[in-house]
């Protein structure tokens, strides 16, 4: 049997789209500049502030299809390592950049406070606050954001824990018997997908637990089981079908965009088009950076806001095409960032030494599969 590709060209377009959108929507959420081009554009503005920001449910869908690609590609968790070490494998796939890029925000909120006053910028930060950060509990212990995002990655890594969690479970109780390992995992998997879509994603109460987004995220895992060649479509329509009736209940835009995703990653892998198309190089790339662009886009952002506020204030053509470059800023740090952070050998094999292993390169790579998938 070939290898799997470790990219796959119709997930990175996604990203590549979807990144784009959480940029625009920063831009126009957070500092001065919207502000003052409001006027040329306030439909453009407004759709951007309200909308654009439901693009993370396409990375949570995309995140729950490559894990169960990676963690139980036939629906049964098939590693014998400990939950506990992949997780940690997990977190150190997350952090080590984010923390460089934390960093990074709180040199930009320096530079910043140096050029405006405004609410988008994040106070002179503490020692715990940033010590909170790097263990992903910001939300948790209800500590400000130092960058714009930040809670998707501690939701990304929780999202991660508690299917590994459940995938275990089933394992566990299911004796390692395949058969019905496979029925435990996907039975369990559903369970909480359901719970999430008709109970805890309804209150935005659990929005800092994953319990809250495990709609999205198990509706890409049960889309990436349910959707292998030659399988019937039978389980697609199940998975279409409860999502409609949570949506019957209650209409949240976000689930149903997440099912949306869900639909049209399972039908392209169904339709063997997943791994072929689009073949743009371009889009590629820009899929490859997108969670580097997510972690850095803020500072560029935010300074760029600084700038143009400062000598331009109240001009809306300035401060519009001050907008237009701090988008394309964004995502030079973005690619700067991956080349010189992301994939760096040496956070490879930072990463490598944490887990204890000697090959840098192999666990975490720049195409890998697994890769975190902002």
């Amino acid at each position: 049997m070939s290898p799997r590709p470790s990219r796959l060209p119709c997930i990175d377009a996604l990203k590549a789209v979807s990144s784009q959108l959480i940029v625009l929507h920063h831009l126009a959420f957070y500092g001065p500049m919207s502000d003052a081009a409001y006027q040329l554009a306030p439909g453009l503005v407004d759709w951007l502030y309200d909308y654009a920001r439901i693009a993370v449910q396409v990375f949570l869908v995309i995140s729950g299809f490559l894990a169960a690609r990676s963690l139980a590609p036939d629906g049964r968790l098939e590693t014998r390592q400990h939950p506990l070490s992949m997780l940690w494998r997990r977190y150190q796939k997350l952090v080590v950049p984010f923390a460089a890029a934390i960093l990074l925000s709180m040199a930009g909120a320096a530079v910043a406070r140096h050029w405006m006053t405004h609410d988008s910028i994040p106070a002179s930060p503490t020692l715990g606050q940033f010590l909170a950060h790097l263990t992903l509990l910001h939300d948790i212990l209800d500590v400000d954001a130092l960058s714009a995002g930040v809670w998707y990655v501690a939701i990304d890594l929780q999202l991660f824990a508690l299917l590994l969690g459940t995938l275990w479970a089933a394992r566990t109780v299911s004796g390692g018997r395949a058969p019905a390992g496979v029925a435990v995992s996907v039975g369990l998997v559903a369970l909480a997908a359901v719970a999430s879509l008709f109970w805890f994603n309804r209150d935005a109460a659990w929005d800092i637990w994953a319990v809250y987004f495990f709609g999205a995220y198990g509706m890409g895992t049960l889309a990436y089981w349910a959707s292998a060649p030659g399988r019937p479509l039978l389980p697609l329509g199940l998975i279409a079908a409860v999502a409609l009736a949570a949506l019957m209940l209650d209409f949240r835009l976000r689930i149903a965009v997440a099912l949306g995703t869900a639909l049209l990653l399972a039908l392209a892998r169904r339709g063997e088009w997943l791994e072929r198309w689009p073949r743009a190089r371009v889009v590629g790339y820009f899929g490859r950076i997108s969670y580097s662009v997510f972690l850095v886009h803020f500072p560029v952002c935010l300074m760029v806001n600084a700038l143009v506020s400062h000598f331009a204030p109240a001009r809306p053509v300035l401060n519009a095409l001050g907008m237009a470059a701090a988008w394309a800023l964004s995502n030079v740090a973005g690619a700067l960032f991956y080349r010189f952070v992301e994939s760096a050998q040496p956070l490879a094999a930072l990463r490598a030494l944490l887990a204890g292993r000697r090959d840098a390169a192999g666990d975490s790579g720049p195409g890998s599969a697994s890769r975190p998938t902002m």
